[in-house]
């Protein structure tokens, strides 16, 4: 699945590869990929205007045009390609096209048909429409404290890793930088939130943002099947200290990295280096 950095490395792809065309007409063939109205309402709405800027809040992908503005979630498998309207697509795959008066256009495939796009007018509150109901503060939001996490997250029964992926509290954290944040701090994923000690979350969200950081300069990370589609591969998975090395020595102190199940989640830690309390 595609996190914040992969997110934001696509942002700035498309910003730089598109800049601000107009949309001459878009083609939805999943119906179901619009959510909140129906697709001839999206085609028929967002004819005619221009891209003026690109956005991003958490893991969901934002263009803004003239009047209105398309949010996009990518969820686990939505890649975007931009090519020009004569090049052959994937048909099975190839979920909404987006055509542009300077011949180009942007194509949204998507294997497993989890994402979904939004259309909001520009003057609403984005944070307060249904696409955003369950999202929180975005990582680098300065609204998201230390305070803010420990009043959000300490009080509840469940573990560190779970309380790194509640996108309803922080948003942009998945899987792999959980368990990077868990390494950095030397907790083991498993260790209950209400154990973390309060002058310990400064720590969090400063990791938090330092890992993020880094796999945003690096341009994501690649694993499997998550790749920008834009030409751009992250290059993250090079600095990965615990995340898929399962069998490998720890960084640290040599130790084998282990891999266990933490809410469902395939997680990697090293038993040495990081501790339960």
């Amino acid at each position: 699945m595609p996190e914040l950095p992969e997110v934001e490395t696509v942002r700035r792809t498309l910003e730089m590869q598109l800049q601000h065309p107009v949309i001459e007409k878009v083609t939805v063939f999943w119906p179901r990929i619009v959510d909140n109205c129906s697709p001839q309402q999206f085609c028929d709405i967002v004819k005619g205007q221009k891209i003026q800027d690109y956005q991003r809040i958490g893991k969901y992908l934002i263009f803004v045009l003239d009047h209105h503005v398309i949010v996009s979630h990518l969820r686990m498998e939505g890649k975007y390609y931009v090519q020009k309207a004569h090049e052959p697509y994937d048909k099975k795959h190839t979920h909404a096209i987006f055509t542009f008066t300077n011949g180009l256009q942007l194509r949204y495939h998507d294997t497993r048909k989890f994402g979904r796009f939004y259309l909001y007018e520009r003057n609403e509150e984005l944070t307060k429409q249904k696409a955003f109901q369950h999202c929180g503060y975005d990582v680098f939001d300065e609204r998201c404290t230390p305070e803010y996490l420990y009043q959000q997250l300490h009080p509840r029964r469940i573990t560190l890793k779970q309380a790194l992926l509640d996108q309803s509290v922080m948003a942009g954290v998945g899987n792999i930088y959980a368990d990077e944040i868990c390494f950095a701090l030397g907790y083991d994923p498993e260790i209950s939130i209400q154990r973390v000690r309060k002058k310990d979350f400064p720590a969090l969200l400063a990791q938090a943002r330092r890992i993020l950081g880094g796999a945003m300069k690096a341009g994501g990370t690649t694993i499997r099947s998550y790749t920008s589609s834009l030409g751009v591969d992250g290059r993250f998975q090079l600095q990965l200290k615990v995340h898929a090395r399962k069998g490998q020595p720890c960084v640290n102190c040599g130790t084998e990295i282990i891999k266990k199940t933490v809410a469902t989640r395939g997680t990697y830690y090293c038993p040495k280096c990081q501790r339960k309390r």
